[in-house]
C-alpha cells in the first residue's frame, strides 16, 4: 500500500489559495494570489526541490492538473513531475498525452473508491498538490497519511482553506521541522491515530 502525501504552502489561519500568483485562482474574489512569494528563499527552492526528486505519482484536481500542466514543461522540461503518471479527479475529459502532458489519467465517478484502489497498489506514494476540493474529500474519508506543508507567518482572513469542510478528527505526529529566515514553518506529519483526550 502507497501513501497519500498532501504538500501545501499554508498560512497561518490555514489559507492555501493561490500562494503563486494573482491569477492562480481568484475563484470567490480572491484579491491575495501570490501571498507566498515574498517569503520564497534557498532552504525553501532546496525543500521543493528534494520532495521533486523523490519516487512519486499525483493525484490532482482538475484545477491544480490545468495550472501545472500548463507550466510545467515550461518551468522545467526534465523535471521528473512531467514524466510520473497523474491521476486527475475530473468529470472532463482531460486531452491526450500527445496534447498537454505526458502520463494523465482521468478518474471519475466513484472517486473514493477509485482512490481507495489506487492506494491499495503497489506503487510510489500519491503526491497532491493544491487540490482544495479534493482535499477536503481526501481528509472526509481519511485517506490522508501524511501532511508536508509550508506555514507561512501571515493570515488573511479569507480564501480556501486547507483544512475545511472535510477534516475529521486525526492525530499526527512531526516526522521534521525546519524554519526559514524569513518565519516559514517547513513541517512534515504523518497520520498517528484517534485524538487522545483528558483532563487537567
Amino acid at each position: 500500500m502507497r501513501k497519500i502525501i498532501v504538500i501545501s504552502f499554508i498560512t497561518l489561519d490555514g489559507v492555501m489559495q493561490a500562494p503563486g500568483g494573482p491569477e492562480e485562482d481568484s475563484k470567490d474574489s480572491f484579491l491575495y494570489g501570490g501571498w507566498s512569494v515574498a517569503y520564497w528563499e534557498g532552504i525553501l527552492e532546496k525543500e521543493m526541490g528534494s520532495q521533486m526528486e523523490q519516487t512519486f505519482e499525483l493525484l490532482l484536481g482538475r484545477k491544480t492538473y490545468d495550472i501545472f500542466a500548463a507550466n510545467w514543461p515550461e518551468i522545467d522540461p526534465n523535471s521528473i513531475i512531467n514524466c510520473v503518471n497523474k491521476y486527475v479527479v475530473t468529470s472532463k475529459p482531460i486531452p491526450d498525452d500527445t496534447d498537454v502532458w505526458k502520463n494523465s489519467k482521468r478518474i471519475d465517478g466513484d472517486i473514493v473508491e477509485k482512490v481507495k484502489v489506487l492506494k491499495n497498489e503497489d506503487a510510489p506514494d500519491l503526491h497532491v498538490h493544491g487540490s482544495g476540493q479534493l482535499i477536503q474529500t481526501l481528509l472526509k474519508n481519511d485517506l490522508v497519511d501524511e501532511l508536508w506543508l509550508k506555514i507561512y507567518p501571515i493570515t488573511l482572513g479569507t480564501g480556501q482553506r486547507l483544512f475545511a469542510a472535510g477534516t475529521i478528527p486525526t492525530a499526527f505526529k512531526v516526522k521534521e521541522c525546519k524554519l526559514t529566515s524569513s518565519g516559514v514553518i517547513i513541517a512534515s506529519y504523518e497520520k498517528s491515530g484517534d485524538v487522545k483526550l483528558g483532563s487537567f
